[in-house]
């Protein structure tokens, strides 16, 4: 029996325009449809696979706003079990240092999980270090960028793909993976799916019901912010060499002269 954690992360769709908000240059989430982040899709497809070869639990876990619900509903549609919703105002523009100890104290409501999956990174922040914060601060081994799964008794396998190539994986339970876009396919919610997620639980906290102060988290403790913005300039027009058998010399000057070279 493997109970799996799947962590889930409600961001802007890739498909509307994304900017940051003028007060304090947070995403602006507010602005553009929601979403369930598809590498999480992918993250929970295959804690369901898991579950289906054996016997298990699928919990889902999200940090985000009240309407972050709408993507734990989603994956508790494709499978999921149950959820954990963590919404607190406190949160807002927690940098991935806070997110992960928020994370590591959600999976400790979590009784007896052997196994948490999690996304390589998030597309809206794209930080890529979330994971590997949380495997630290739960003392688990890490499995990263991964491409190939497999649970075989108190073991899990994997193949971790890289610009380097690619590399056998193997560590105990209880572990930490984070899954690559090469993983899987994800389900389609059935529509029995959908309206048996409505009956699901979803157990929503606050940072109080984890334990965490409000000073650990919230832009004004995170280690990192974005100070200034600016929309990106227009495309100018190029710049034509007409080849009269020095043009190789003209694109150096013109490369010299934009200090590219």
């Amino acid at each position: 029996m493997t109970n799996i954690v799947v962590l889930v992360k409600q961001v802007p769709d890739t498909y509307s325009e994304r900017k940051l908000s003028e007060a304090d240059h947070t995403l602006d989430r507010e602005s553009a449809d929601a979403v369930l982040d598809e590498i999480n899709e992918k993250a929970v497809e295959e804690a369901l696979k898991i579950k289906e070869a054996g016997e298990g639990e699928v919990t889902v876990i999200s940090v985000g706003p009240d309407r972050a619900t709408d993507a734990i509903r989603k994956a508790l549609s494709m499978g999921a079990d149950k959820a954990i919703h963590v919404s607190d105002e406190a949160l807002h523009g927690s940098d991935a240092i806070a997110t992960a100890k928020v994370l590591a104290a959600a999976i400790g409501k979590v009784e007896g999980y052997d196994l948490v999956i999690a996304g390589n990174e998030a597309s809206d922040g794209r930080a890529g270090a979330v994971p590997a914060m949380l495997a630290e601060l739960l003392g688990l081994p890490q499995l990263t960028h991964v491409r190939e799964l497999t649970v075989d008794g108190s073991a899990v396998k994997a193949d971790r793909e890289t610009e380097d190539g690619l590399t056998h994986l193997e560590a105990s339970l209880p572990a930490l993976v984070s899954v690559g876009e090469k993983i899987n396919e994800p389900r389609y919610p059935s529509f029995k799916g959908i309206m048996a997620a409505k009956k699901k639980p979803v157990d929503t906290l606050t940072i109080a019901d984890l334990g965490i102060d409000a000073g650990e988290v919230g832009l004004a403790n995170a280690w990192s912010q974005v100070t200034e913005a600016a929309p990106k300039p227009p495309r100018t027009a190029g710049q034509r060499v007409d080849d009269e058998g020095d043009g190789g010399s003209k694109v150096a000057e013109y490369l010299v002269g934009q200090k590219l070279i």
